[in-house]
Order: C-alpha cells, then structure tokens, then sequence
C-alpha cells in the first residue's frame, strides 16, 4: 500500500525581499605635486665697543699751615678720650638689643596639627622633635581613667619640612590598643623613636621602615611596669667608648626606673638596670602625712639628666618630692614583695623642699650643672639649686596647674611653660620674675594644654599640645631664640644665692 519516493526541491520566490546585487568599482586622486626649497637663517655679526679711557682723579688734602686744626684736636683730645673710657666701663647697654625689623618683636602660631579622625576626644600626652628638627611627633592618649584603659589611640608625625603639609593628616600613624603617655625621638638618629603606655609597656620604633615599624616592646612580668609609664628618656651608655651609644630609662607610678638595652640581634629590649623610689627617701614633712611601710613604692612622674654630670639625675614624684639621684648610688634595696631580675636599689642621694601636690615636670638647665626647673599641681614653677633644700625662684602665675616647664635651648635665662587655663607662658629670668614677657593662648577651646617642647635644632619653634588634642607650633621673635649679653651671668648670680647663704 506504501512506498518510499523522492521527488525533487521544489523552491519558491520571497515576496518581499529584493534580491542583492554586487559590484566592484575603484577610483583614484589626481597626482599629489611636490616641491623641496631651501631656506637659510640671517646672518648676524658681532661688535665690539669700548668706552674712553678716563683718567685717574687725583685727591689732595687741603693745604693748611695756620695751625688752627692741630690747636682744636689738642683741645678736645682729653674730653673725647674720657667719654670713650667711660662708655667701654659702662653697663647701660648690655641687655639693649636693637630691633631692627619690628616683625622680630612679634611670636606668631605658624601651624595648628591635629589627627582629624580623633575627632578632639584624645589628648596631647606627649611631644618630642626629631634629631634634625624637621619631624614633630605627639603621643594621644588621656589622663582621666578611672579603670582599665580601652581607648584606641595612636602615635603620630608631622614633617614640617614637606612642601605640602596636611595639618589634620599626619605623616604617619601608628595606632595603638591603649593610651600612649610618653614618647621620645633619639638624640642622633632622627627615625628611631621610644615611647610609653597606659598599660606599662615601653615600646621602640624605625619610622624608616615601609612595612613594620615597631622594633621591640617590654614584656609583661617581673621586669616591667605595672602602673602607666611617666616618661622615657635616652641617657649615654657610659659603660663603652662608643661614641653616641644610648640607652633607654624609662619612669613609673610604680617607682620603678628602669633601664634598657635594645639587642638588634634578638631584637629584644634587655632590662640593663635599674631602680627604685620608696617612701623611705620621702622628707619628713610628707612623712608624717602618708603613714607608709618605709619600702612601700612612690610613683615617679618625671625625670632629667644633668647636663655635665651624665650619672647625676633628679626625679620628681606623685606626693610632691624632688630627689636627686645618681646612677652610681646604692641605696636600700627594694622590699621583699619586688621581684626583678635586676636588682632594684634607691638612687637617692639628696632630698629637696617639696611641692604640695604632684610634680608634672622636672628639668636641669642645659646651660648651668646645678638649676633645675620644676612645676606641679600646686601652681607654681620654681627654680632650684641642686647646692640646698629651698627653691631659688618660686612663681606662681595664677592659671591653675602648671603642667610643663621647660628652658630655652639658646637663653640661659629663658623659660617656657604650660597651665591649665590654656596658655603658654614665657619668663625672663633677668627681667621681672613674676610676670611673663609673653602670655599666648595655645588651646582655642580654653582646654589645658599639657605639654611643650622647645626644638633643639631650630630654637625659633616651640610646640604645644593641649586637651583637644591639637598641637600648635610657634614661631618665637627674634629677641627669644637669641642669646643675649650677660644671661649667664645674671643665671649664675640666681643659683648663687644659696650658696652664699
């Protein structure tokens, strides 16, 4: 019934589609015409031309035989003669300076730094300037804790010298669990920076290095703190012949001053030496207000070497008292309940008056081995001699606590300091004591300000760090970064006092 057939296509046109065509088709431009000519520059032609030769002027003195001038100068001689002896004995004008430019009299805040990302809650804990001037570093941090510290804070830079300057970016940012209380760059290498923290830890770091620049940290445990480091500060390695060889003290509220070696091969800190403040060394006055166990530990808020005598070194405390200490000294030795692998001994040699409340600061003068300059709680700056108890000079200027206190690096008799009130205050010693040569506002929010750092390298810049957390760079006048006639003097004749009497 069925069966396979093929049949053949069977195709049909579409409606509506045309059908292509194709063709080929070519054309060309008419000839491109070309034509080459030479060109060739002017000439020029150079010519000399000389001026006349101008004779030489003679000059003569005019030609008087009559005698009159000779008699004059013999008659004015003796008088001109006693006034010019009188003026070379005269001290009218050993401390006139003249001011030529009258910008030179004025002190101006050149820059205003601040970590933006803050946000104004920490504070300036700690400033210090680099061995060349040009890097400014501050430690944030707070000072209010009533417990265990969980602020996230940061150690950061600023390098003054860039072109471009970001005032509320900083350089570099080293973040931090804890509060940073301290820092302090090296004396020589200008990238190698030490600092202190909330928890007890002395940390060192190499700004030079891209990727980790933390180079060591105490450990946790018998040879550390145990309360929040005050401060830290290279001293010399007087035990080689190395020159610019540190090492690295670091101070506590647990009394202790220890001492540190950095090993570059394990890459450690090693506790080289060390100290220790009792209650035992306080003086009498605060004895009978503190009833203390002779070797209970008193907390160290400050330190400064002797600018001659490297071993020699005052410390001030949390009660008020002020020591002087030296590294050579073996006191009595730290209680029973201390364990250290060093042995931990009072460096105490000499005890001098002391505050009534805190001391925030303590420094020698860079100019005279035996002043000191303090400040405290209690309000007031005063100089000291290391010779006696008393207090030379005491100020007491009227702006609350007095946070910082610290000397000019090029005036003998210069000084800075910093209250609670927000201003920096600058004294001359040779002028008025009691009244400051220059009364600036250094926190824009009236917060305190507690810190300030003069810069070694380029004295014309002071800095300040206040509550805020805002850093504001001076730029002094010409008459406060240069030395001026006698200061040493009038310096030597303050500390002399005690001494005479």
């Amino acid at each position: 019934m069925f069966s396979d057939q093929t049949s053949e296509c069977v195709s049909f046109p579409s409606s509506w589609k045309r059908e292509r065509s194709l063709a080929n088709s070519s054309c060309q431009t008419g000839d491109l015409i070309t034509e080459e000519v030479a060109v060739q520059s002017r000439k020029y032609r150079d010519q000399r031309v000389q001026t006349d030769e101008e004779k030489d002027k003679g000059f003569r003195l005019a030609d008087d035989r009559s005698g009159n001038l000779a008699d004059f100068l013999a008659r004015v001689e003796p008088y001109l003669s006693k006034a010019l002896n009188k003026n070379m004995r005269s001290h009218a004008f050993d401390e006139y300076n003249v001011i030529w430019d009258e910008d030179n009299a004025s002190v101006s805040c050149i820059r205003k730094l601040e970590n933006a990302q803050f946000e104004g809650q920490l504070q300036i804990t700690g400033l210090s300037w680099n061995s060349t001037g040009a890097v400014i570093a501050a430690a944030y941090g707070r000072y209010d804790h009533e417990d265990w510290c969980t602020h996230k804070t940061a150690l950061c830079t600023w390098n003054l010298e860039r072109r471009n300057v970001d005032e509320s970016k900083p350089d570099t940012i080293l973040e931090l669990s804890c509060c940073l209380m301290c820092v302090a760059f090296h004396p020589t290498n200008p990238a190698v920076i030490a600092g202190g923290n909330f928890d007890g830890a002395v940390l060192l770091w190499d700004l030079s290095k891209e990727d980790d620049m933390l180079l060591a940290t105490s450990e946790t445990g018998d040879d550390s703190h145990h309360e929040p480091v005050s401060k830290v500060i290279w001293v010399p390695d007087t035990t080689t012949s190395k020159k610019n060889k540190f090492l690295l003290m670091s101070v506590s509220g647990d009394g202790k001053m220890l001492v540190w070696k950095y090993d570059r091969k394990t890459k450690k800190f090693e506790l080289n030496n060390g100290f220790i403040l009792m209650s035992q060394s306080l003086p009498k006055e605060l004895k009978k207000t503190r009833n203390m166990r002779g070797d209970k530990e008193v907390g160290v808020t400050s330190v400064s070497f002797n600018c001659e005598n490297k071993e020699s070194f005052i410390v001030g405390s949390e009660p008020g008292a002020l020591f002087k200490c030296s590294m050579n000294a073996h006191g009595e030795p730290a209680g029973s309940h201390i364990v250290s692998s060093v042995p931990l001994r009072s460096p105490v040699t000499f005890t001098y008056s002391p505050h009534y409340g805190p001391v925030y600061s303590a420094e020698f003068s860079p100019f005279h081995r035996n002043a000191f300059l303090t400040s405290a709680m209690d309000q007031t700056i005063r100089l000291y001699t290391m010779l006696q108890k008393p207090p030379v000079i005491t100020i007491e200027p009227g702006e609350g606590f007095v946070f910082s206190a610290k000397w000019s690096p090029v005036r003998p008799t210069l000084l800075a300091a910093t209250t609670e009130t927000g201003y920096l205050l600058i004294y001359d010693l040779k002028g008025d004591q009691t009244v400051p040569v220059l009364k600036l506002e250094a926190s824009t929010k009236k917060l305190p300000v507690y810190t300030c750092q003069f810069n070694m390298n380029q004295p014309q810049l002071l800095a300040t760090g206040d509550g805020s957390g805002t850093i504001h760079v001076f730029r002094l006048s010409e008459d406060l970064k240069t030395a001026q006639a006698r200061e040493m003097d009038i310096l030597n004749s303050l500390v002399d006092i005690a001494v005479e009497q």
